[in-house]
């Protein structure tokens, strides 16, 4: 689903998407969590982005994975429901994931605090657009390292049960979309969810080996776009991380 898509509004599927929204809203988040760039900030599907189009798929094939409670073999359903009630604490160390939910659910806007490129911390997010028993999918919002789409997946085939992250992506901006040509951005992410996945098959008690598959689907940029330059959200991210001793230094002079 695009940014400009209206998801089904009846049938079976209805209930599994987000409603439209025009503008993200964020609820009261935990001590310590920067969010400089989700409230307010409104979807970018990929039709949105600045960059090159790409479609990156990353896909674990788990050595008989097991669910926590009973020790069974995991089906499909099994894997999605342990990856949406532990989404955020698959992450690599450094970056975190903050949801007023438990789980994965249609509508939720979790705020994420990400080690960003070269060092840079970042301040972002996603909306969950779609979620199911066997799937769910994120939106990016403005100013995020990319303009797209992200599904999670897990599937059957010949008893080997697999993982999958999918995405459909274009740089938001020509600074994000330079950090990709260097390859900064590609080598971070690909370190990011091959460490997703292979906790997820840990906590499964399964081991793996993490496949990448990538496809360029329009080698052109959108010139159009390169307006999103303003909203990236490193730049915000940066100057709230800059600016976080004079904002304490104003808090201690207003309570004299």
């Amino acid at each position: 689903m695009s940014a400009n898509q209206t998801p089904p509004t009846s049938g079976r599927d209805a209930d599994h998407w987000a409603r439209p929204v025009e503008k993200l809203q964020v609820s009261k988040l935990p001590d310590g969590a920067i969010n400089v760039a989700v409230a307010g900030r409104q979807l970018t599907g990929p039709i949105r982005g600045f960059g090159q189009l790409w479609q990156k798929t990353y896909r674990l094939k788990m050595i008989a994975p097991r669910t926590r409670m009973s020790g069974e073999p995991a089906t499909p359903r099994d894997v999605i429901k342990a990856w949406k009630e532990n989404f955020g604490s698959f992450w690599p160390r450094g970056n975190r994931f903050y949801s007023s939910l438990t789980q994965i659910t249609p509508g939720d806007v979790a705020v994420l605090n990400l080690a960003g490129p070269v060092g840079m911390p970042l301040s972002t997010g996603v909306m969950v657009i779609y979620a199911d028993d066997e799937s769910f999918a994120f939106m990016t919002p403005q100013g995020h390292i990319f303009a797209g789409l992200i599904t999670f997946s897990a599937d059957q085939n010949d008893g080997d049960t697999s993982a999958q992250v999918q995405f459909l992506i274009r740089a938001s901006d020509p600074i994000f979309e330079l950090f990709f040509r260097l390859g900064l951005i590609s080598k971070m992410e690909d370190r990011f969810w091959e460490t997703t996945l292979l906790n997820l098959a840990e906590h499964l008690s399964s081991t793996g080996k993490v496949y990448l598959d990538v496809h360029l689907i329009d080698p052109r940029v959108q010139w159009s776009e390169a307006k999103n330059i303003f909203q990236n959200a490193a730049m915000y991210t940066m100057i709230y991380v800059v600016t976080a001793p004079f904002r304490w230094l104003g808090r201690k002079l207003k309570r004299k």
